[in-house]
């Protein structure tokens, strides 16, 4: 049901009642009682869609999906790989000293 503003003209008094779509604009305004309620034309609501299985990119195009695959790829960093101009640590070599017994 939607929801509907009005305003009344004598009083100022302003407020919001739930509707159906078949049902006669209201006339008579709750705080001063007198017939001068006017019905505001408003924004109206956003269709929400609730439970599971509601995603936004359910129902892209083709061409959105493939340029959105592209960036991802294009925002990969290169996998890096030891270039040969780079030393590599030499190992050292370790040699035994006798122990000296006592």
């Amino acid at each position: 049901m939607p929801t509907y503003e009005y305003v009344c003209e004598a009083c100022g008094h302003a407020f919001d009642e739930m509707q159906s779509f078949s049902a006669p604009k209201l006339r008579k305004c709750p705080k001063c009682g007198k017939l001068k309620l006017k019905r505001l034309i408003g924004t109206g609501g956003a269709v929400i869609f609730k439970g599971s299985g509601f995603y936004e990119t359910d129902y892209r195009s083709e061409s959105y999906k493939s340029s959105a695959k592209a960036e991802q790829e294009a925002s990969k960093p290169a996998p890096s790989t030891p270039s040969e101009s780079t030393p590599k640590p030499e190992k050292k070599s370790e040699t035994k000293t006798p122990k000296k017994n006592e």
